[in-house]
């Protein structure tokens, strides 16, 4: 496991709980709107924070947060990701998992070894340019729609999110997405916010009008569409 950073505290990232996050170093997408730009390649030179030092975090605050929420990067990468949320489990902590979905078996073996509490995972775009959006060419989404399939099955509480971006995201695709998720308990439009820390420069995000517009064109589809970051 490669912690690169600790987050130690956050009335966000776990719905309806205090939670911290832990950010793990290395992902297998490339996306040019990726705020955690930094996280993307997996330096196995870096330190990054011990496991003595998370769990005496965490130790602290037991009684005071509810869960820990794993994010990346890509946290499915981590060889021993599995007996890592297992030690934060024994301190009492429910566990929520950030993924790109692209890990299928890793993501059903977890929560099949009741390690999961609850799973977000990102929808990049619309099937049709997925390979754009994640900065890849001629990408295999298989893996992505398995996983979709897997959440979209009921066995854990689960959120599907989009970060929209307006120069890669339209009307078409979040119809496209909204029939691709038919059925699915939530879906969240997360605001795109320029930084300095993105992979490509020139990004922006859409006004609140015309992300409703979006939330409207996916709501025939999924229970419960909301916007976040306006």
């Amino acid at each position: 496991m490669i912690i690169d950073g600790v987050q130690k505290l956050s009335l966000l990232d776990f719905p309806d709980k205090t939670c911290c996050t832990l950010f793990t170093l290395g992902c297998n997408y490339c996306c040019p709107f990726c705020h955690n730009a930094s996280l993307i390649t997996c330096d196995t030179s870096k330190e990054g924070v011990s496991w003595p030092e998370v769990k005496s975090f965490l130790k602290k605050r037991q009684g005071l947060l509810d869960g820990v929420c794993i994010s990346g990067g890509e946290p499915l990468l981590q060889d021993g990701l599995a007996d890592f949320i297992g030690e934060i489990k024994l301190l009492g902590f429910e566990v929520k998992l950030d993924t790109n979905g692209s890990l299928p078996e890793k993501l059903k073996s977890l929560v099949s070894h009741g390690l999961i509490d609850y799973v977000a995972m990102d929808i990049k775009n619309s099937q049709e340019k997925y390979s754009e959006t994640i900065g890849l060419l001629k990408y295999d989404l298989d893996a992505v729609k398995e996983s979709v399939q897997f959440l979209l099955s009921g066995v854990v509480p689960y959120e599907f999110r989009t970060t929209v971006v307006r120069e890669l995201h339209s009307e078409k695709d979040f119809l496209s997405i909204g029939s691709w998720l038919c059925g699915a308990e939530d879906y969240y439009l997360q605001c795109f916010v320029d930084s300095e820390n993105v992979l490509r420069k020139g990004l922006s995000g859409y006004a609140k009008e015309e992300l409703e517009k979006f939330k409207s064109l996916v709501e025939p589809f999924v229970k419960s569409v909301k916007i976040r970051g306006i």
